[in-house]
């Protein structure tokens, strides 16, 4: 936990952290998306990832989709913002249209596929499905918040 002095010198006061994050939405022309199963937990997800001091959002973006899955992307727009309320994770969730590249694995992944809408809803739980949902939707960005599993709020 962080601390900082307050201008008072006998009171420290506690600063909430938030890790900011970002994932790309990779839409193939044939409606199929780019996913992984992650290493770490065996989940199905977009790609993405924490993003680094110093890195553009757009780069981020692309940064983890190609470290992922071996992908490199064109960043289209922002479809989403979610918040993850237990663990202080904000997600910048992108559209993207892949530009090259050859799927591969990483560290991070298990397996990298490019799934229909109909699979990411029965492969990916309810957080990181509405995530490829949103996406795939021509509307302004959402913004939802969740417990890590299940979403708390609607989109705005």
């Amino acid at each position: 936990m962080l601390l900082y002095m307050s201008n008072s010198p006998q009171r420290a006061t506690s600063t909430p952290l938030h890790s900011v994050s970002v994932a790309g939405v990779v839409v193939r022309e044939d409606g199929r998306v780019l996913a992984i199963r992650r290493a770490d937990n065996g989940t199905w997800e977009p790609p993405g990832g924490v993003l680094e001091l110093g890195e553009t959002v757009e780069d981020g973006v692309r940064r983890e989709v190609f470290e992922e899955t071996g992908i490199r992307v064109h960043v289209d727009r922002l479809t989403g913002v979610y918040k993850n309320m237990n663990r202080g994770v904000v997600a910048l969730v992108f559209r993207c249209h892949p530009e090259g590249g050859t799927e591969r694995l990483s560290d991070e992944s298990t397996a990298v596929d490019w799934l229909t809408p109909d699979e990411v809803r029965t492969h990916m739980g309810e957080v990181y499905a509405v995530r490829i949902t949103d996406a795939l939707q021509d509307e302004l960005p959402h913004i939802r918040s969740h417990d890590g599993r299940v979403l708390m709020s609607s989109s705005v």
